[in-house]
């Protein structure tokens, strides 16, 4: 009986390992550099930040169309920069009228950038964009460390300090009217029907679970040539534990084996 209780703790801890946590109704909190996604799940509508003037902007009072939310900081040297040009170059490939299909909220989780960085920052990518692109259709927000720190982990974007950088991931989360999270769009460039699929799917309210986040688990972004390098040492590993971590649960879930079985 205890070989049973045990070899059933043994296999739940297995489970544990390959399905990770299980999603809660609390914001929780994020310490690791990295994505912990909560699809279905609502961001927080009382957050206050500020907008490129310095402004008072309720995140809440916004949120009244499909969005995409950028999480970077301003004085980012490494990936931030590709992420933005990135969706520069396609937003308006997508079909969709902004400011009414769809908008965008680019807010810096680093406190000591400041709404005159903000406003520099947003004259700069809008004017990688066509003169008719409505500039209230692309925010960029600052705010103290207490409250964008409870986004990142309402949206579950961890990232950690490092010096005067940040270690964080290279992520779009797209919101449902009302703040609720329906997708995550990983890398640095991104297809214009893809980004179209995510508003329609917001404007419904529908959570569609990320296929491409396979793909952040076998590249890495190579600061030096900023661009996604194949990570072989990650796919060695992967497959190690698809093979390792079946065989054990199931030596785990056979059992000892008696005198009689070895006879035979």
């Amino acid at each position: 009986m205890q070989s049973g209780i045990g070899s059933a703790a043994a296999w739940a801890t297995v489970l544990a390992l390959l399905v990770g946590p299980a999603a809660s109704g609390a914001e929780p909190k994020v310490e690791t550099a990295g994505m912990a996604e909560r699809l279905g799940a609502n961001i927080p509508l009382d957050l206050l930040l500020r907008d490129e003037a310095g402004a008072p902007f309720r995140l809440g009072d916004a949120l009244d169309k499909p969005t995409v939310l950028a999480l970077v900081y301003f004085r980012c040297a490494g990936i931030c920069s590709p992420l933005l040009n990135g969706l520069t170059g396609v937003v308006e490939r997508t079909g969709l009228r902004p400011g009414r299909d769809f908008q965008i909220l680019t807010v810096s989780f680093d406190d000591r950038d400041d709404p005159p960085l903000a406003a520099n920052k947003k004259r700069n990518y809008l004017a990688g964009l066509s003169p008719g692109f409505p500039p209230e259709a692309w925010r960029f927000l600052t705010g103290d460390a207490a409250t964008t720190k409870r986004l990142a982990d309402a949206v579950g974007f961890g990232f950690r300090r490092e010096g005067d950088d940040f270690v964080h991931p290279a992520v779009l989360t797209v919101l449902a009217p009302g703040g609720r999270i329906t997708r995550y769009l990983y890398g640095i460039s991104f297809l214009p029907f893809d980004v179209k699929m995510a508003a329609a799917e917001a404007a419904q309210g529908r959570a569609v679970p990320t296929v491409s986040r396979v793909l952040q688990l076998c590249y890495r972004y190579d600061e030096a040539g900023r661009g996604y390098r194949l990570d072989l040492p990650r796919i060695f590993g992967i497959l190690t534990l698809l093979v390792v971590v079946p065989f054990a649960a199931f030596m785990i879930l056979r059992g000892p084996r008696t005198g009689a079985e070895e006879s035979r």
